[in-house]
């Protein structure tokens, strides 16, 4: 009788362990991103396997977030970071990242993970980058998920990680890489074909956050509200660049949600050009709630306000 009793609390105990096993194997990996962008892109590729959250939010200056306590503690429970890289959050991640004392997210440890390093990266400085030009990235212009395109790589990036986490998983992550860089390939054709047009248009844009954006759907930046990166506009360069909007005829300004309108809204009503809030983050406005859908909204109004102006 009483070995029948061992036996029966061995298979217990072993079909405990069992459970237990499972439920580890199972366990959800917990992803923080620095932007929504990131956040957005990782849930199509993680689905429910994963759990992630983004520190900055789309309607935040990615390049000024503050270092709050709290954000250490979100990143002492993640399996994987994603950082945009190029230096965006070098004011504010590092030192989250080494007060979290979270070894599986230290730079080159497998859950940390810069989405930059395969994309295509725009505006690298040539020579040396001194504070007198503002904040020029030495590495490139930070802004490189503006183009569907690197979104794609981004993608994958995020795929390799998770499987590099989790190998039994691939046969679930690998569908969702394979539709989310399908519906993102057919959203392209759509935006290239209302972008087609209207080739060649001239803009402005406050910050340099729209060079991927323009590059890739044809606009010609040709100036900024910023007279260097970070520098705030003066009286001066207003005035020039009112008088080189009037001369190349640019009736668009693109402005990010964080920064002030004032300022463009009277280079606006002095050259009769349209002063768009263009978010360049998933999260920058109500209605974008994912990586599709920032660049819905963005080629719409964009659209919209191009016919306006040009009567085309």
């Amino acid at each position: 009788m009483k070995i029948k009793n061992v036996f029966n609390v061995m298979a217990v105990m072993a079909l405990m362990f069992s459970f237990s096993t499972f439920a580890v194997a199972q366990s959800k990996l917990n992803v923080i991103a620095t932007t929504e962008d990131l956040a957005s892109i990782a849930a199509e590729v993680g689905g429910d396997h994963i759990t992630v959250e983004s520190i900055a939010k789309g309607y935040q200056d990615p390049h000024f977030v503050e270092a709050k306590p709290s954000f250490i503690l979100k990143l002492q429970k993640a399996d994987i970071l994603i950082l945009v890289g190029r230096e965006l959050e070098i004011g504010w991640l590092p030192v989250l990242i080494n007060q979290s004392r979270n070894a599986k997210i230290q730079p080159g440890a497998p859950g940390y993970l810069d989405a930059s390093l395969q994309a295509r990266i725009l505006d690298v400085p040539s020579g040396q980058v001194t504070r007198a030009e503002g904040d020029v990235h030495p590495l490139g212009n930070p802004h490189y998920w503006m183009d569907p395109e690197n979104g794609k790589i981004i993608a994958k990036e995020i795929f390799d990680t998770l499987v590099k986490m989790r190998p039994n998983e691939r046969s679930y992550y690998e569908p969702r890489l394979n539709d989310f860089v399908s519906k993102v390939s057919a959203a392209e054709k759509r935006w290239l074909d209302m972008m087609a047009p209207y080739k060649g248009t001239k803009v402005v844009t406050y910050h340099r956050s729209f060079s991927n954006f323009a590059d890739r759907f044809g606009l010609n930046v040709v100036g900024y509200v910023e007279p260097k990166p970070g520098i705030p506009p003066t009286p001066q360069h207003n005035l020039d660049l009112i008088n080189q909007m009037k001369k190349d005829n640019v009736k668009i300004v693109l402005v990010e949600p964080y920064f002030d309108v004032k300022t463009p809204n009277a280079i606006g009503r002095d050259t009769g050009a349209e002063v768009l809030i263009m978010p360049p983050s998933v999260g920058g406005t109500k209605d974008v709630a994912d990586y599709i859908k920032l660049f819905d909204s963005n080629i719409n109004m964009l659209v919209t306000a191009i016919k306006k102006t040009s009567g085309k």
